[in-house]
């Protein structure tokens, strides 16, 4: 069954009667988020057993063999398929067949076609959990963060929530984390709700910890391509990896480009950012109002599509990887600075 992302703890009370779970989406950052949620559900210690969608092609009967073992500590064990996808619906079905209490299988997939023999696998088993995941953006970031801060009893105010998501890069593991952090400063509950401003986030959150590429963003889609290098050495320091870069600077771009549809429909910048305000954090408002009367609508077209080509390449196997992205991310802010 498919079940939201909000359902998965209530289905884990019952994880004895669950033999396999999919996370599966565009956002793959928020699909692993799950998987220690899982472990902790099987309590102690947990024995994890990692393989790949490739190998379970060659050894289709294999995952049910692992679902079925005893762990070598004696505790609980947990499977987790990496970028699995098709070729894994095989070895699936043979887990959901056991009849016995099996250890959990995870499969971590990206991207899944409706008509993907693993989606319906999953869809048509009261055994098999499928949880899509999807990447945060200003048009739902406000109803994301709302709907996470009511459940911690939190109340943001106007443009908190939809700062909090694009300081976080879209994660919505970053994003719960952050929450909880507001929400023991605050001392708020369910039935205590506290209001959450932007003082609260400046105290505390200012930049959102590692989900902070505010400074990044800014630096690419406004042509400063000195503070993006530092802005990238920083982050590599970090340890950011190269998709999340990217689909950082994918929001941003792919925003700009909804944002400068309607200037080129005939309102001014000024009108658009008038009536998009709210869902801009407020200290970012007057950088996006340049950057709208930068860039046109073609040349946001070229960066979008170009960014979407360098992801491609950092997921190929034995691609450029992470240098792919940072060299996309300043031929952007050059490009940008040339419309200075």
């Amino acid at each position: 069954m498919i079940v939201k992302p909000a359902q998965l703890g209530r289905h884990l009370a019952d994880l004895s009667r669950l033999r396999l779970f999919l996370f599966y989406g565009p956002d793959e950052s928020a699909s692993r988020n799950f998987v220690p949620v899982v472990a902790a559900a099987l309590g102690g210690e947990v024995e994890r057993v990692d393989l790949t969608g490739a190998e379970l092609k060659g050894d289709p009967a294999g995952l049910a063999d692992e679902a079925a073992s005893l762990s070598m500590f004696g505790g609980a064990r947990l499977i987790v398929v990496d970028r699995a996808g098709d070729e894994s619906a095989v070895a699936a079905a043979n887990v959901l067949a056991l009849e016995t209490a099996t250890n959990p299988v995870i499969l971590l997939a990206g991207e899944l076609k409706k008509s993907a023999a693993l989606l319906k696998l999953v869809e048509s088993s009261d055994r098999a959990i499928g949880i899509a995941s999807y990447p945060v953006d200003e048009r739902n970031a406000e109803s994301l963060v709302g709907e996470q801060a009511l459940a911690l009893g939190l109340r943001p105010g106007p443009g908190v929530a939809a700062r909090i998501a694009v300081a976080s890069a879209g994660n919505r593991g970053i994003i719960v984390r952050e929450l909880e952090k507001y929400a023991v400063f605050l001392d708020a509950a369910p039935d205590t709700p506290k209001p959450l401003d932007h003082e609260t986030v400046d105290a505390i959150g200012a930049d959102v910890g590692e989900g902070d590429l505010s400074r990044l963003l800014a630096a690419v889609a406004g042509g400063d391509s000195d503070q993006a290098e530092t802005e990238l050495a920083r982050l590599r320091a970090e340890g950011k990896d190269g998709v999340q870069l990217i689909r950082a600077a994918l929001r941003r771009m792919t925003m700009l480009a909804r944002l400068r549809a309607e200037v080129e429909r005939g309102r001014s910048v000024g009108a658009v950012m008038a009536s998009s305000g709210k869902s801009i954090f407020y200290k970012e408002q007057g950088a996006i109002q340049a950057e709208l009367g930068r860039w046109r609508a073609e040349n946001l077209a070229k960066a979008i599509a170009r960014l979407i080509e360098a992801e491609r390449q950092i997921m190929m196997a034995g691609g450029p990887g992470p240098v792919a992205a940072e060299a996309e991310l300043l031929a952007i802010a050059r490009q940008a600075a040339r419309r200075r």
